[in-house]
């Protein structure tokens, strides 16, 4: 039975951009926001995994959870959801912090 998914990109590469968009609509650059199967989701999440590159992505979609929905991430993120008690709550981490040059001494 088709279901509503959300697939949010960043920085990667247009050919993904361009599979997507095949099975969704881009609602804003980047938002991706289409019906699909849950067949043809995994598959779609499956060519985001492999060709995310530098980037990052996310998939929201349906599931039989106490929220109603399910997270899948790929790439590099700061926020990173994580399980507590069955609930799908959103872990910030730190800002990558840039390295100090040390000066001779």
């Amino acid at each position: 039975m088709p279901s509503l998914l959300v697939i949010a990109t960043t920085a990667v590469p247009d050919h993904l951009r361009g599979a997507l968009s095949r099975w969704t609509s881009e609602v804003v650059p980047g938002i991706f926001v289409g019906t699909v199967s849950a067949r043809v989701r995994d598959q779609l999440w499956d060519a985001v995994t492999e060709t995310v590159g530098d980037g990052a992505a996310l998939l929201v979609h349906p599931a039989d959870t106490e929220q109603g929905y399910a997270i899948r991430t790929a790439g590099t993120r700061r926020r990173v959801p994580m399980d507590f008690d069955g609930l799908t709550l959103i872990r910030m981490r730190g800002a990558p912090q840039a390295k100090e040059k040390q000066s001779p001494p």
